[in-house]
This record gives C-alpha cells, sequence and structure tokens, in this order.
C-alpha cells in the first residue's frame, strides 16, 4: 500500500479527465506545492457528508495557470488512476490515506456496445453543436474517456468510478447517453416550434 495526500472534494474526477481547480486554502496549497516540487499525484475524493468515498481518482497536475502573490493557484489537474481508501492517516496539514488500486474485472464490452456508445456520443455532439473532442478510441480506457467528455451528475460519475466491469461502464453510459440525448432533441424541438410561430406544441402533435 502506499499513502498519498488527499484532496476531498464536492466533485469526481474521472480517469483521463481534465479540469481546472482554484487552490486556495493553505493546507492545500501545500498539497499541491509538495506535488509540483517532487512530480508526485495527490487523490482527488469525493468528499461526503460523514467523510469521503471509498473509491478515488489519482490527479497529476498538467498545468499551472496562475499563481497568486498570497500563494493561491489556478491549475489543471489530469485524472490518472483510480484508488481505494484502506485507512485515512493523520500527521499532515492536509488529509492522507494508505491506498490501494482498483482494478477492473476481466468483462469486456463486445465490439457493437463500444460502437453504440461511440455513436450515442456523436449524435449527442451534434445535437448540442459541442466543440468536445473525440475520445481516444486506442486507449485502454476509452469508457472513462468518454464519460468524462459528457457533464454528468456527480453521483453517476461516482457511479461508473466503481464500476468494476468496463462492460457494465459502457451499458451504463449507453444508458445515461440516451437519456441525454432524448432531453437535448425535445429541447431543440420545442425550440424549433416556438421559433416558428410563438407557440409550442408537446412533442409528438
Amino acid at each position: 500500500m502506499e499513502e498519498i495526500g488527499l484532496f476531498p472534494l464536492e466533485l469526481v474526477l474521472l480517469p483521463t479527465e481534465r479540469i481546472a481547480l482554484h487552490i486556495f486554502e493553505p493546507r492545500y496549497r501545500e498539497l499541491i506545492s509538495e506535488c509540483l516540487a517532487e512530480d508526485r499525484e495527490f487523490g482527488l475524493v469525493l468528499q461526503l457528508d460523514d467523510g469521503v468515498a471509498e473509491t478515488g481518482t489519482r490527479a497529476a497536475v498538467s498545468k499551472v495557470l496562475q499563481v497568486l502573490e498570497d500563494g493561491r493557484m489556478n491549475i489543471v489537474v489530469e485524472g490518472r488512476e483510480r484508488f481505494r481508501v484502506v485507512e485515512v492517516t493523520r500527521g499532515r496539514s492536509f488529509v492522507t490515506a494508505e491506498v490501494e488500486p482498483v482494478m477492473d474485472e476481466p468483462d469486456e464490452p463486445s465490439p457493437e456496445t463500444v460502437e453504440q456508445a461511440l455513436l450515442l456520443f456523436r449524435r449527442l455532439i451534434e445535437a448540442t453543436e459541442s466543440a468536445a473532442e473525440e475520445p481516444d478510441l486506442e486507449g485502454d480506457r476509452l469508457s472513462f474517456d468518454l464519460a468524462a467528455r459528457i457533464d454528468f451528475p456527480t453521483e453517476v460519475k461516482q457511479e461508473l468510478l466503481e464500476l468494476l466491469s468496463p462492460r457494465l461502464r459502457f451499458e451504463r453510459t449507453i444508458e445515461l447517453l440516451e437519456e441525454a440525448l432524448a432531453a437535448v432533441e425535445i429541447e431543440n424541438e420545442l425550440r424549433r416550434r416556438a421559433s416558428g410561430n410563438g407557440k409550442v406544441l408537446p412533442p409528438g402533435d
């Protein structure tokens, strides 16, 4: 097992995902400064009412956007491997924990399932006119790379993070993409009808 610094937040970082963080608390400025100086990762984990989630994601600082005079920082972090919190430890200004890697089960999705997920993703991008990039089709974390490009709710992202079956993760992502696409298509249709004559008809009329 390994001991790493934890950064509990009310958000979930998926493997391959990149997010911007504003670091202002002294204890987390210390954590990030150490990670930068020693080229180390830290653990980003979901903050719960009674502690932290058991499963989190190792995060690496991929870019320092700004360092202010008072020590605050704006950074971009990238999600790496998942980990499981074995025991929360003390002794530093920031939270630390002994962690172990989280490994997927040998339960791969069929090529048809993967293609369905990619098709839905592309349809959603087209329907929303988003500039989201195509996921890395050759990567070994395609299910996460795909989900990381959609703004899913925090609890949904934690659910995907905790799934150990790549097949189930793809199938769940397909369900989420279908729901999102249906909602966007209804919204687009209502907007189209409203712009035509100022009246909105229920979908299907």
